[in-house]
């Protein structure tokens, strides 16, 4: 009989482990299985992104009113437009004169001070007389007596020539006393003269203003011995006054004879005054490439003075009246020049054609397209564009705008 060994059971707590791993396995299993159906239901059932802002229909921004300030808009006007080139310089005298004694002598008074005004011809200063009176009386003594000589002279000559009929003389004798006699004459026109010299004389003791003007310099005092040529005052001429610009030589041809002159000095509270180019000169400053332009200046009230500094501009060229528009209005479109102007609330584009321009001022004259009292644009605003619906300031803001 044939025995054989049966297998040994296995381990009763080894068999009780297994059915609890089992569960671990298949609770594990549930679990990622859940999960994954999560992230699925997740990723099938995310929240879609929040929907972008709906984009405003044409017939919307149509009806978009632009409402305007006072700054956004410019009223066109016609006037003349200037281009005018900036100058500055110092005011001079027109007419000056330092007075100066003509003979010698002590000054006896002066009449005029410093800042005094004076008239041509007026005494300004008197020397003593005494001296040139003498002088006056020694000539006419001189001139009598030469004129005594020319009378004896003529007499002889009488004689001589009823002598000469008579055969008493010879010729010779009554050449001699016609020559006595043109001797005469002339020592009575020398003495003649030497007399009027002394009354000159006498009369230049006397001085007198040469001009109008103000005192601007006595140079001399009552007491003082003045030779001749010594000098006593001096006088300028403030009705017209010359100023002196420094310009430069390339823009010398841009100047003219005549041409309108503006320009401020310190002190006068913003005052214009005016002037016009009288003379250029030929040449250039030396150590410089400048050249000076003087300017006529009307001073009827005597406000300038000599030697105040002025800044102004010539005026280079003048247009006739146009309308006119501000630069920062005037915009390119399909290669012409347009601006939009404000027609029943609505912005219209309007072609231009344009003229001379002036960059100081901002402003460009309109030869077509304009007409004074249009409404324009003055400056581009974004958003706005022809066919825009625009509201125009009330006429409050625009006064105070201006």
């Amino acid at each position: 009989m044939k025995i054989e060994s049966l297998p040994m059971s296995a381990d009763p707590s080894s068999t009780r482990r297994a059915p609890r791993r089992r569960t671990r396995l298949v609770a594990l299993s549930v679990l990622a299985l859940a999960l994954a159906g999560a992230g699925g239901y997740a990723l099938t059932h995310r929240a879609s992104p929040a929907a972008p802002a709906a984009k405003p229909t044409p017939d919307a921004a149509k009806d978009t009113i632009h409402e305007l300030s006072p700054r956004d808009i410019a009223r066109v006007e016609a006037r003349p437009l200037a281009v005018t080139l900036p100058l500055t310089g110092s005011l001079t005298p027109l007419a000056q004169a330092t007075v100066r004694s003509k003979v010698s002598g002590i000054v006896l008074s002066t009449a005029v001070q410093e800042g005094m005004d004076v008239k041509a011809g007026q005494v300004i200063a008197q020397l003593d007389p005494a001296e040139a009176r003498a002088r006056v009386a020694q000539q006419q003594a001189m001139l009598a007596d030469a004129q005594a000589r020319l009378v004896m002279a003529k007499k002889n000559l009488n004689n001589s020539a009823s002598l000469l009929k008579q055969n008493f003389i010879a010729q010779n004798a009554y050449d001699t006393s016609a020559n006595a006699v043109d001797l005469a004459q002339a020592a009575v026109d020398a003495a003649r003269a030497q007399l009027d010299l002394a009354k000159i004389a006498l009369a230049d003791t006397t001085i007198h203003a040469p001009l109008s003007g103000v005192v601007s310099r006595r140079h001399a005092q009552a007491g003082e011995k003045l030779s001749p040529d010594s000098p006593v005052f001096s006088i300028v001429d403030l009705k017209h006054l010359t100023l002196d610009a420094q310009v430069p030589a390339s823009d010398i041809p841009r100047i003219k004879v005549g041409q309108d002159v503006q320009f401020r000095v310190d002190g006068f509270d913003g005052r214009t005054f005016g002037g016009k180019v009288a003379r250029i000169n030929p040449a250039t400053e030396s150590g410089s490439r400048a050249m000076i332009v003087y300017v006529d200046v009307a001073n009827p009230d005597g406000l300038l003075r000599a030697g105040m500094f002025a800044k102004g501009s010539v005026v280079t060229e003048k247009s006739a009246p146009h309308p006119l528009l501000p630069l920062g209005a005037v915009r390119q479109q399909d290669g012409r020049d347009v601006v939009y102007r404000v027609a029943d609330g609505k912005v219209v584009a309007q072609p231009v054609k344009l003229g001379l321009r002036n960059q100081d001022e901002g402003l460009v004259e309109a030869l077509d397209g304009a007409a004074p009292g249009m409404t324009v644009l003055a400056v581009p605003l974004d958003g706005v564009k022809p066919g825009s619906k625009v509201k125009l300031p009330d006429a409050t803001a625009t006064a105070s705008k201006g």
